[in-house]
């Protein structure tokens, strides 16, 4: 039991070579942790030396030179500190940390007014200056201790309401607090980060969206699942925290390579990157079609390699040739061995490059043999799209490596691609249970007499059409089915009026 605790504190303990997860507010930032690496984090530069050895969760202060020193935590009405050393803590320590602050403040302010109507916004209400401020700054006031003296310092603190007073507080408290937490990668903080620093990088995804794609997607360990996305990895990132190293994750890249920038921010180990496979999307119709040549790109690095090779012979028999031509012109002059030496180096070096490029083209080779075996058996347990392309036609050729009665879902900024999905799907079949939904998020603020919607919210987190794969061949069967029965009507009809015509002309002979 011991070393099971043991295992777990190690894990949860940062440690060099570590992405984590900076935390100041609602502002993230994803890092690695390295030796002596200055990091800049909201126009505030430290080293995260001393975070090694600490776990995540925990509040650093910023203090002079870049050092950061854990940071106690007071309970509310405790003169006593702990520190972050329990994951309760670890989850609630900022929503505590707000409302003791908050407290506190208040607790020290003693007296609040009863509304703002009397008081003018004219600038000459704080008594300090900006050098004043600066001042404590350089005789090494903490960022709390500022904030007092700001309080203190306020003509109209006293005479504003408490809630603005908490208003206030807050407000100077972002300002002048040099705090910041490491946590460790999630997908729930890295959509976040994304979304809050670059949402064109992931196609404004977001994080709720994300959520419901790894749902719709039926996304566990132990499955099979194909993904093509250009959402800086994060959605790859994603899906294989939520597989837990388990299964097979099959990516689908445009262009020369895959990007997996959002990817290694997880920070996953190395079993779990034996899970990944790469596929290129340009040779899809060619797996399709039977006509896949694995050996292609070696023959074309071979007859490059060749070209490469050519061209330094013919430079290196040119150079002979002059050298002989210059030997009756140069035969007393000795040869410079420094010159011999560079020329042995710059041949080794050119050596040295050819092996390394053909050790990583046959690395190359290998992955795509093995991410073709998968998706030749066309077995994939699910299907996820989201991409800044046309979701249409990638998502008609990759469905044919979909088992049957497996879910897919595709993600689209906009609407109007996934209506032609929509349509494309009803109209050539292979699929059913579509559907096409768009997420709404809103935040609350929920805090004692005075819980509203937040003002400022997203506009859109984007489209999602899902359903689940069909059998196509008794799609066609039914089909033919269907097309039989008019046949059959007809032919009773057909006895229907012969009948008829005869009993009518036996009628006319009476």
């Amino acid at each position: 039991m011991a070393e099971c605790v043991n295992d777990s504190d190690a894990e949860s303990a940062i440690s060099y070579g570590d992405y984590v997860v900076l935390k100041r507010g609602d502002v993230f930032k994803s890092v690695q942790v390295e030796n002596k690496k200055k990091v800049i984090f909201e126009k505030q530069w430290f080293f995260l030396d001393n975070a090694v050895g600490q776990l995540y969760g925990t509040m650093f202060e910023i203090e002079a030179g870049g050092s950061l020193k854990p940071k106690a935590v007071k309970r509310a009405g405790d003169s006593l500190g702990y520190d972050i050393t329990d994951l309760y803590y670890c989850l609630c320590i900022d929503l505590f940390s707000r409302r003791l602050f908050h407290f506190s403040a208040v607790i020290d302010s003693k007296e609040a007014g009863q509304d703002n109507r009397h008081i003018v916004d004219d600038g000459r209400s704080q008594k300090l200056t900006r050098d004043d401020i600066e001042t404590l700054k350089e005789q090494g006031l903490k960022g709390q201790e500022i904030v007092q003296q700001l309080i203190d310092n306020s003509t109209t603190f006293k005479d504003k309401t408490e809630f603005a007073q908490a208003k206030y507080i807050k407000k100077k408290k972002k300002k002048y607090e040099s705090d910041i937490t490491v946590l460790k990668p999630s997908t729930r903080l890295l959509a976040m980060m994304y979304h809050g620093r670059e949402p064109g990088k992931i196609c404004h995804l977001r994080y709720d969206t994300l959520a419901q794609i790894l749902t719709l997607g039926n996304i566990h360990a132990g499955s099979k699942i194909i993904v093509f996305e250009t959402c800086a990895g994060l959605v790859l990132g994603s899906v294989m925290e939520r597989m837990g190293g388990f299964g097979s994750v099959i990516q689908m890249y445009p262009g020369g390579g895959p990007t997996r920038a959002g990817m290694e921010s997880f920070g996953f180990p190395s079993h779990f990157h034996e899970t990944l496979h790469e596929f290129p999307l340009c040779k899809v119709n060619a797996l399709l079609a039977g006509t896949l040549d694995l050996s292609e790109k070696d023959t074309d690095s071979q007859a490059n390699g060749s070209r490469i090779g050519g061209s330094d012979s013919s430079q290196e028999t040119s150079g002979v040739s002059e050298e002989k031509n210059s030997e009756p012109q140069s035969m007393e002059v000795s040869v410079d061995p420094q010159e011999e030496m560079k020329r042995a180096e710059r041949e080794k070096l050119r050596e040295q490059r050819a092996q390394d490029k053909k050790v990583k083209m046959e690395e190359k080779r290998k992955k795509l043999a093995s991410a073709t075996a998968l998706l030749e058996g066309r077995n994939a347990d699910g299907l996820v799209i989201a991409s800044r392309f046309h979701p249409c036609p990638v998502l008609m050729g990759l469905l044919k490596f979909v088992a049957p009665s497996r879910p897919f879902v595709v993600y689209c900024q906009y609407r109007e691609p996934l209506i032609e999905c929509y349509t494309k799907l009803r109209e050539q079949g292979g699929a059913i249970s579509l559907r096409l939904t768009d997420s709404w998020l809103r935040h609350y603020q929920v805090l004692p007499n005075r819980t509203h919607p937040v003002l400022l919210m997203s506009g859109g987190g984007g489209y999602l059409l899902s359903g689940t794969t069909v059998a196509t061949d008794a799609a066609k069967a039914r089909n033919q089915h269907k097309s039989e029965e008019p046949a059959a009507k007809r032919l009773k009809l057909d006895e229907i009026s012969s009948s008829c015509d005869s009993s009518a002309k036996a009628v006319s002979v009476v």
